[in-house]
């Protein structure tokens, strides 16, 4: 048995924030990133991953009982403990005999979350699973900082994974990269067990280039990331390609971490990928971290035939610092209920 993708849906808050209201146009056009869509007070990361999930049950007609272990990959769960998969399993109805587990991870987790979906499902541990992405980084993006907030947006994603009877793999060629003496190029200083909230009384500064935020907020060396991706991301690539055994002309397609327009055309010239369909549009959602690469799986499903979809190469990069790559088989994803095609 292979693990195989077969569905991929998502869903985006109500509340939309337009950056236009927090940095200029020119800013915007570098960014590629006009709205942004934006949790309410009272949604939380389960929130967003039931709704996520409630949309890939009804769209693809899929049978939630079926399901046998939740991923939930974020970085910003419901408590602190207990983790938060649980009590999605609990909030979807879903039948208590299954595995549940959080995955902490950033930009690179949607890759990183294949890796563990194909894991259990190739030795036998799982057949059916509810891969859910939740990110809520807004909440931690001050609303003074023009570096953070004008990036990010919420949203969630919903990715089904079977075991399917094939004779070759599916998701495949994992790479896999970590640099954690970067940490802080892109953290919230206070929260963790290191700096307690309890210890660390919020005080709000601003940077010398003016931008305002807490210790409790998310703050990011934008200079630190965008070195960091145009280093790592193209021997990523390469590294991907060679443990596949493809060429660059063999690629069907390439989704990367939508972090912003400006990095993206960059890693594309320098990842010499000009001539291969490459996903890069972030302008109605901003950068979504762990569910930046499923939702753009999910737009890229939905406009093109997926049977020409079979080797499709994906990355993720940043906060960690870590970075990932793999190759999908999405040829095999079902059709949304009531498409044409």
């Amino acid at each position: 048995m292979f693990a195989k993708i077969r569905a991929v849906s998502s869903y985006l808050p109500e509340i939309v924030e337009k950056n236009l209201n927090i940095v200029d146009e020119r800013f915007n056009k570098k960014l590629g990133v006009v709205e942004r869509h934006i949790a309410s007070d009272d949604e939380s990361a389960s929130d967003l991953a039931f709704m996520a999930a409630e949309n890939l049950f009804a769209e693809y007609e899929i049978d939630r009982n079926e399901t046998d272990f939740i991923l939930l990959c974020t970085q910003q769960p419901d408590y602190l403990m207990p983790n938060t998969a649980p009590y999605i399993q609990h909030k979807l109805g879903i039948s208590k005999n299954v595995g549940t587990m959080d995955i902490s991870l950033g930009c690179s987790g949607y890759v990183y979350g294949l890796a563990v979906a194909k894991g259990l499902i190739e030795t036998g541990l799982s057949k059916k699973i509810l891969f859910i992405t939740s990110s809520l980084y807004t909440r931690y993006a001050n609303k003074k900082d023009r570096v953070v907030r004008p990036i990010f947006g919420d949203g969630a994603t919903a990715t089904w994974i079977e075991g399917v009877d094939e004779d070759k793999e599916s998701i495949r060629a994992f790479v896999f990269g970590s640099d954690g003496s970067r940490y802080d190029k892109l953290y919230i200083p206070v929260g963790g067990s290191r700096n307690m909230p309890r210890n660390n009384p919020e005080v709000f500064e601003y940077d010398e280039n003016h931008n305002g935020r807490t210790n409790y907020d998310a703050r990011m060396d934008g200079m630190a990331i965008t070195y960091f991706t145009f280093r790592e991301v193209p021997p990523l690539v390469d590294a991907v390609l060679d443990a596949a055994k493809i060429s660059r002309a063999d690629l069907d397609y390439c989704i990367f971490h939508q972090a912003n327009k400006f990095m993206l055309d960059y890693v594309q010239k320098k990842s010499k990928l000009e001539n291969v369909p490459y996903y890069n549009d972030i302008t109605h959602t901003g950068n979504l971290v762990s569910g930046s690469v499923p939702y753009a799986i999910e737009q890229i499903i939905t406009s093109v035939d997926v049977k020409n979809l079979h080797n499709v190469l994906l990355t993720g990069f940043g906060v960690g610092l870590s970075w990932a790559g793999c190759i999908v088989d999405l040829s095999g994803v079902l059709q949304k209920v009531g498409e044409n095609g």
